[in-house]
């Protein structure tokens, strides 16, 4: 058997959260930029918590009116502030339910924007390194995140079970028709040609070599749950279990 971490980004009002928790191994909570507040992470923690699922902070822009997917411009010291802010916040709710932080996870313009932008990448890694703790950093690997991270921070290659790639591997925009995969075969069969063969088919239908030991479900997904469950049965026939 060969053992997995599955991800997802929860605590973001989807309503999927109590489905989705018993089928992951590690999660995302937004805590307050694009999403969220004490009570939404103290609930996501907690069920993280039932579960016996890895607890991550996923901080984004300061923007709820987009849910976090539109740049917003910050000068530098901005963005270091309102990402070491969003961190404290959800640290102190995670130490008054004893929860430990395992991981940092980018949510949506933050994260694809980091991954390719010099200031942005060093902003969020000044801020991480401020609060003085160092959980793991999931990035895609060979970002300017990943450059910018690998010295100072324990870190996570993440790849995405219900997104398209482009041919660079950035993440096809959401703007774009079929960026998101909502047919659980596709998505198992993109999840399993990662894990077992460490390549991804681009939306061009070129397959590419990818580098990932974390794999993504979004909850705003409205497919997620039947994707998920469609994932662990084929897991069972294929030789896989989650990393718990």
């Amino acid at each position: 058997m060969k053992h997995i971490d599955i991800n997802a980004d929860l605590g973001e009002g989807s309503g999927f959260d109590k489905a989705i928790m018993p089928l992951i191994a590690s999660c995302s909570i937004a805590c307050g930029g694009h999403y969220g507040n004490e009570s939404t992470m103290r609930t996501a923690i907690q069920l993280a918590k039932k579960y016996d699922v890895k607890i991550g902070a996923h901080p984004s822009f300061p923007d709820k009116d987009n849910f976090g997917r539109k740049i917003i411009t910050m000068t530098k010291k901005e963005l270091t502030a309102t990402v070491f802010n969003q961190l404290l916040h959800f640290l102190a709710v995670c130490e008054t339910e004893e929860a430990t932080i395992h991981h940092i996870k980018l949510h949506g313009a933050l994260y694809n924007y980091a991954a390719k932008d010099a200031p942005t990448a060093d902003a969020v890694v000044e801020a991480i390194v401020q609060t003085k703790v160092r959980p793991k950093l999931y990035v895609q690997y060979n970002s300017v995140l990943h450059r910018k991270a690998e010295n100072l921070l324990p870190l996570e290659f993440e790849a995405f079970i219900d997104r398209r790639y482009n041919d660079d591997l950035s993440l096809v925009s959401r703007s774009e028709p079929g960026a998101l995969i909502e047919k659980p075969r596709t998505a198992w069969k993109q999840l399993f040609t990662m894990v077992s063969e460490e390549k991804v088919t681009t939306a061009s239908g070129i397959a590419k070599p990818i580098n990932a030991s974390t794999y993504c479900i979004h909850s705003d997904n409205q497919q997620s749950v039947e994707i998920l469950q469609y994932i662990h049965n084929q897991m069972k026939n294929n030789g896989l279990t989650l990393n718990r």
